[in-house]
């Protein structure tokens, strides 16, 4: 099974992790959706800046700072995603508690790092 996945924090700019991490989930043929302030495609896929009900998302992958993840958690808890990813600056113990009371796995992680070595 594809593991679909929901990049938050997601960049049009190359040089941002995220622009990166979404490069390589394409590669990888994970089926990406991805939600960032502009609107714009990176490898074909469509970045918003709508938060939309995504069905089936087995993943959300952080790419924003703990002071601007708040507005998101009530939208994350609602896709109720396998499991939320926060890589590296992303870090946030609140938004934690609050996934493990909802039953929702979390691990502090590097997206591209698990890519490489085959953990994703």
């Amino acid at each position: 099974m594809v593991k679909k996945t929901l990049v938050i924090g997601a960049s049009l700019k190359t040089d941002r992790y995220s622009n990166i991490a979404i490069k390589k989930l394409v590669k990888y043929d994970y089926n990406v959706q991805a939600i960032g302030n502009k609107n714009g495609k990176v490898d074909n896929v469509v970045i918003t800046n709508r938060l939309i009900n995504f069905d089936n998302i087995h993943t959300v992958t952080l790419y924003l700072n703990k002071s601007k993840q708040q507005e998101y958690y009530d939208y994350i808890i609602s896709l109720n995603p396998k499991r939320v990813i926060f890589n590296p600056g992303t870090e946030n113990e609140e938004f934690c508690k609050i996934l493990n009371n909802n039953s929702i796995k979390y691990l502090d992680a590097c997206t591209l790092v698990l890519l490489s070595t085959n953990q994703y």
